[in-house]
């Protein structure tokens, strides 16, 4: 697919709904996600987009391992594997050749409960189409060109005003309005939400797509100036093109100017710079909103948190985000759950944000060059949220808590057949994962697949067998029983015994009627 080719008819039509559940402002990789979340749901989520094409350019290119069981979950992970690749090595040049060369990019061996262990290279834009086709897929679709003027919001719902490259207005009326409009967002300004943060280092980088001549693909190119200023170049994988950043005295973004700048700091000269495709000048800031909701809006990726790229965290954090938010929204509106789960986004997402912040910072400001696994995001949870139910006493240590993310494990269906827990969770519902002998009435719980699954493993009539002690190894020996939420965190981890009771009070906190509401 060639750069930035997606391109819908543009505008409002006269199709346009006049009423959708959740009408998403900006189709960044958070408003694609959190559409196609919703669109899978049965909901009927209206994306706008007032740029008339998906954003261009390589942007954010990391995509940290818990994204990919996101990833994984919403149905894009093999597309996104298949144009996206590891990160290389770094090559320092010293007098026209790479002197030495380092890992940036710390490589894990996966594991039965990590399947995806290392920071994938995705270019942005890539990442769009991947999303911006499964939405698709699903029957939805990005309103490109299509412009959100104002709203206004009221105890049932919000009017939003939208105009098209037609220059007319028309009115849409929502459930609920989601800002993912970016680090200048008009909808958290136009609420008034502040937003704060630490300060960074003044300054400005040239961040480019270009097709170069003279330059192997193997490594991260990077040339060290005297000022200790840097210009390197990534070969981005699935294309032919690299991006630049330029970390020197320049702000002009022109083709020209980009080939004049790499050409006076590397080997390079300006000849082998074939083609400038996209460039944009970056100046570092850092800031987290003051609050995620207001009423019926909430804000979630850049027009919540804007982070320094050290770390490749901002985008992760934004699509997990829409991930968080996503099952919340279809529970409240397809199974009447009560607006107070809404509440748990931010309280959940809010303090990740924050510790995201920090850390992002910390890198900026050092310097550093190495990334590490702390940087996955594969140890997030939520202990102290409000939906997490934590009854077993002497859990060992390394045993999953409640809040902790929910390990995979391969193992086998009771005919033998291959599987892994990750197919179990994989889809919107709620899993209820029994371990051993457990006291489990089901006939107390819902009985729509659609909302919960049960699954048992080992006990008296297993749907699962730990046939190599992965599931053991994971979730640890002694029987339980685990409520899995739909964005794969174990919102309850009770003990075997007398396990009907909180298993249904859990559930009850994230289903209310537990009778599917028709969509739209």
């Amino acid at each position: 697919m060639e750069l930035n080719n997606v391109k819908e008819s543009v505008g409002v039509t006269g199709d346009l709904p006049t009423t959708v559940d959740v009408l998403i402002a900006g189709a960044g990789p958070t408003g694609l996600a959190l559409a196609v979340d919703l669109t899978r749901r049965g909901l009927r989520a209206l994306l706008v987009e007032r740029q008339e094409r998906l954003s261009p350019g390589a942007r954010g290119t990391g995509l940290q391992p818990r994204t990919q069981e996101v990833y994984d979950d919403l149905g894009v992970l093999d597309a996104i594997h298949a144009v996206g690749g590891l990160y290389p090595k770094l090559g320092f040049w010293e007098d026209g050749r790479i002197a030495r060369t380092a890992e940036m990019i710390e490589r894990v061996d996966p594991t039965p409960a990590r399947p995806y262990s290392n920071a994938l290279m995705v270019p942005q834009f890539r990442n769009q189409e991947v999303l911006h086709a499964r939405l698709r897929e699903l029957g939805g679709t990005v309103l490109l060109g299509t412009e959100l003027t104002g709203f206004a919001q009221d105890a049932e719902g919000v009017t939003a005003a939208l105009r098209g490259a037609d220059g007319v207005e028309r009115s849409v009326r929502a459930a609920y309005l989601v800002a993912a409009d970016g680090g200048r967002s008009t909808v958290r300004r136009a609420l008034g939400i502040g937003m704060s943060g630490p300060s960074l280092p003044p300054g400005a980088a040239v961040l480019a797509d270009v097709r170069v001549d003279g330059l192997d693909r193997d490594h991260w190119h990077r040339w060290i100036q005297p000022d200790h200023r840097f210009v390197s170049l990534l070969p981005l994988a699935g294309t032919d093109y690299f991006q630049t950043l330029m970390v020197t005295n320049a702000t002009d973004t022109s083709p020209e100017a980009v080939r004049v700048e790499l050409a006076a700091h590397t080997h390079l000269d300006a000849g082998q710079i074939r083609e400038v495709l996209w460039s944009s000048l970056y100046r570092p800031n850092a800031g987290l909103a003051d609050t995620y909701r207001d009423g019926r809006v909430f804000l979630a990726g850049d027009a919540a948190h804007i982070h320094s790229p050290a770390g490749g965290q901002g985008l992760n954090t934004s699509v997990q985000d829409a991930y968080n938010l996503g099952w919340k929204l279809g529970q409240v509106l397809r199974y009447g759950a009560p607006d107070s789960l809404l509440d748990s986004y931010e309280t959940e997402r809010r303090p990740i944000a924050e510790h995201i912040l920090d850390t992002s910072t910390r890198l900026h400001r050092s310097g550093s060059l190495h990334r590490g696994r702390e940087l996955h995001q594969l140890d997030i949870g939520y202990p102290d949220s409000p939906l997490t139910r934590e009854l077993r006493t002497d859990v060992p240590e390394g045993v999953p808590r409640a809040g902790d993310r929910a390990p995979d494990a391969p193992c086998t269906t009771a005919d033998g057949t291959p599987t892994r827990l990750f197919d179990a969770f994989r889809g919107p519902h709620f899993t209820l994962l029994t371990l051993g002998a457990t006291d489990l009435d089901t006939g107390a719980l819902p009985a729509d697949p659609a909302l919960l699954r049960i699954v048992r493993v080992g006990g008296p009539a297993p749907d699962l067998l730990d046939t190599d002690g992965h599931v053991r190894d994971a979730y640890g020996s002694a029987p339980a029983v685990l409520l899995i939420r739909p964005d794969g965190y174990l919102a309850l981890a009770a003990p075997a015994e007398d396990a009907t009771a909180p298993t249904a009070a859990a559930l009850a906190a994230c289903v209310g009627t537990a009778v599917p509401q028709p969509a739209g």
